[in-house]
């Protein structure tokens, strides 16, 4: 599903990531830790492809089998629209939208009809808990409320991986534990791969796979 090698950043003479390599298998749930500082947020963006790779003649990135550093700007953008979700610690909800208009945003994008949209994200909120929320917005909502419309935005299209930066680490310790649970459930149901960045050591001893990171490198 993910095959990145020697993947390195650096910003200005600061090098973030040393030469990751890194196989991440379809449905797959892999967690990355590490203390601040390790590069995983950089990692996740990249692999997200939320930033470049500072490349180098022998770094390359694969993604489903798209070689993700030959793609032009706009081909980046479908790609990522149609194969990529993302859950993140501060929801990012946009606050005048309701539920069910935020999770419909990515659909939307993509060009799906309004019809087609909205009953798939009504779909999707139903199965996490929220067909009583439909046209409520964040404001109204609760902190785990809130993370699971995340969650139903990040899966309206379909996609083959969800990335998640510290999804529980604005949740109270029960809501957190829903969510963990709820990743898991999610793989089952529909056969995401998940990658997932936290300081959370419960979740991270959850996934299938725990990797961490050291000083721009994953510890063998």
């Amino acid at each position: 599903m993910i095959k990145a090698e020697n993947i390195q950043k650096f910003y200005g003479k600061l090098q973030v990531l040393k030469g990751v390599n890194l196989h991440i298998k379809e449905k797959e749930i892999v967690s990355i830790v590490g203390s601040s500082g390790a590069g995983k947020t950089t990692l996740l963006q990249i692999l997200g492809t939320l930033d470049a790779i500072s490349k180098t003649s022998s770094s390359s990135l694969l993604i489903k089998d798209t070689d993700i550093t030959k793609l032009k700007d706009k081909e980046l953008a479908k790609f990522r629209n149609e194969n990529i979700g993302f859950i993140f610690q501060f929801h990012q909800l946009l606050p005048e939208f309701t539920a069910l208009e935020n999770v419909c945003i990515p659909a939307f994008i993509k060009k799906t009809t309004k019809t087609a949209a909205e009953k798939r994200g009504k779909e999707l909120l139903d199965f996490l808990g929220l067909s009583h929320r439909y046209h409520h917005k964040p404001s109204e909502l609760s902190g785990g409320e809130q993370q699971r419309v995340a969650v139903a935005r990040a899966l309206i299209n379909n996609p083959a991986i969800i990335f998640a930066d510290e999804p529980s680490g604005n949740l109270d310790s029960e809501s957190a534990d829903n969510l963990h649970k709820l990743f898991f459930k999610l793989r089952d149901e529909f056969g995401q791969t998940f990658v997932i960045v936290t300081h959370n050591q419960e979740l991270a001893d959850m996934a299938d796979r725990k990797l961490v990171m050291v000083d721009g490198q994953i510890q063998q």
